[in-house]
């Protein structure tokens, strides 16, 4: 690569800086950035939701594991862009291919919880680095900039989350009042069945449309950051300066050369004493650099040395051949401190790390026990259980009444009577009356914490289709009144009377 021909100033910066120069860079390719990602990643989307569609929750979960194969088509384009070879949408594509050979299932198996994956995705796509040479790249490139690519990754995920959640409450909000009159969040987090599925499918299409927006952004930021310690480790802006001022000085160097020959030539026009006494020994090339590597290859050119040894903030390192205790340590503190870099150290520090661990398991496995029951009240997505014959009967349920001394005899007639002058009571006589039949005819096993939706699910167990058909109706039309301040029209209101007859007058428990 070379770096004169790079697009953007190459520089030292501060991490969000670097940042904030990636979402330039993929605000300037926007179009390329979107368009590639949404053709490689939407088709996979779709195929995986018609393979998973009773389970979108699993083609959501499969498609987001994928993303760090979808992230090496926006690093390409970068890469290439940076130096002014930016590829066309149809070069792009069909490279796609080829950027998922290496490493890609290290990449999606142990690498893909990494926090720091869009800093450290350059090092294996673009440098090739694998093994040992890997991690020592890493361990310099961390240094510094692996905090901030970390708060990247973190809020990367939150600005997914809220715009997963924006975009469908935008959605809701789009919804034209005339085409459902009766949809609300209570009864769409209700949904059950194919409506459900839907409902899940929609929101996963939602997540993946802003991936396609916000991903190559991530990616591009990551990138930029790696750009950056590059630039500080490497010293490309000094190269840089460097390059420039042998540019200025070329076209100038023949005249230097001709002024310093003229100068000098008065001393090469007699022939040296040293010249006469020792003839000229050749000198090529290859030794003169192979002489010069084994020097460089020297101390103090080169003396790498690692030493790793753990002690206090105030203390000064200690000095070679030097006795490290100063007097100012107990003799066992100093000797307990000098044997923390044996073997036997590291065995125990793997030990306390795997008993840590092991704490860490037990620790979450407890606030899972402690809070078993509102995890399955709000995560589980099993079917509720058969109903108990056994548990107490319910005398009370919304605020309402349930026993058969608390209702008339003829629950259709005296809710008919009632329609005319109190319709509230009317609606709610009705509802009393369902819930009591499902309590002692049916011997649903109602709780007083039962939503309407949940009483809804117990029904549907029952598999009585015309129970449930009218149980829904009449639910619907007391939340409207209880929650709308709506009455059901006259002709609903004697349609609900008929089917209260045809359900429970005859004495048959359909």
């Amino acid at each position: 690569m070379r770096l004169s021909d790079a697009s953007v100033v190459i520089r030292p910066r501060t991490p969000w800086e670097a940042m904030d120069l990636g979402v330039l860079m993929a605000r300037e390719h926007r179009l390329l950035l979107t368009a590639s990602w949404a053709i490689v990643s939407l088709p996979l989307f779709i195929l995986l939701s018609a393979v998973f569609w009773k389970y979108p929750s699993t083609a959501m979960l499969l498609f987001w594991w994928l993303k760090p194969a979808f992230d090496r088509l926006p690093l390409y384009i970068l890469s290439k862009a940076l130096f002014g070879e930016t590829p066309s949408l149809r070069q792009a594509v069909r490279q796609w291919p080829r950027l998922l050979k290496g490493q890609l299932l290290s990449s999606l198996i142990w690498r893909r919880l990494s926090l720091s994956r869009s800093f450290l995705m350059p090092v294996s796509q673009l440098e090739g680095l694998d093994g040992d040479t890997r991690q020592k790249r890493l361990g310099v490139l961390l240094q510094r900039n692996g905090g901030a690519a970390r708060w990247l990754t973190t809020l990367g995920v939150c600005l997914e989350t809220t715009l997963w959640f924006g975009a469908m409450a935008l959605f809701y909000l789009f919804i034209p009042q005339q085409i459902e009159l009766d949809w609300d969040w209570q009864r769409l987090a209700q949904a059950s069945g194919s409506q459900a599925l839907w409902l899940e499918h929609m929101s996963n299409a939602f997540y993946a449309l802003i991936l396609v927006f916000w991903e190559p952004i991530y990616v591009a930021c990551g990138f930029s950051l790696y750009l950056n310690r590059r630039t500080v480790l490497e010293a490309w802006d000094l190269e840089l300066v460097f390059r420039r001022l042998r540019e200025r000085l070329g076209s100038v160097a023949p005249l230097l050369l001709l002024v310093a020959g003229l100068m000098l030539m008065p001393f090469f026009s007699q022939p040296s004493m040293a010249d006469e006494a020792s003839p000229p020994k050749p000198v090529s090339t290859q030794a003169a650099s192979q002489s010069i590597k084994t020097l460089l290859d020297k101390p103090p050119f080169k003396n790498p040395e690692t030493v790793t040894r753990y002690r206090f903030g105030d203390e000064k390192p200690a000095v070679k051949n030097q006795p490290r205790g100063d007097g100012k340590l107990p003799a066992w503190l100093q000797a307990l401190l000098d044997n923390f870099n044996s073997a036997s150290f590291k065995h125990l520090a793997q030990v306390v790390e795997v008993l840590l661990w092991g704490l860490l398991a037990v620790g979450v496995a407890l606030l899972v026990w402690r809070y078993r029951d509102w995890l399955r009240t709000f995560v589980s997505r099993r079917r509720p259980r058969k109903p108990d014959t056994a548990l107490p009967v319910t005398t009370q349920l919304f605020g309402l009444a349930l026993g058969i001394e608390t209702l008339p005899d003829d629950i259709a007639s005296a809710a008919e009577q009632l329609w005319p002058a109190q319709p509230r009571e009317a609606l709610g006589l009705l509802y009393r009356g369902l819930l009591s039949r499902l309590l002692h005819d049916f011997n649903l096993p109602l709780k007083s914490a039962d939503t309407e939706g949940q009483v809804l699910a117990r029904i549907q167990q029952l598999q009585q289709p015309h129970l449930l058909a009218f149980s829904k109706d009449l639910t619907r039309h007391w939340q409207n009144l209880a929650y709308g301040h709506r009455l059901p029209p006259p002709l609903v209101q004697q349609q609900l009377c008929s089917d209260w007859r045809s359900l429970f007058n005859a004495g048959t428990a359909q």
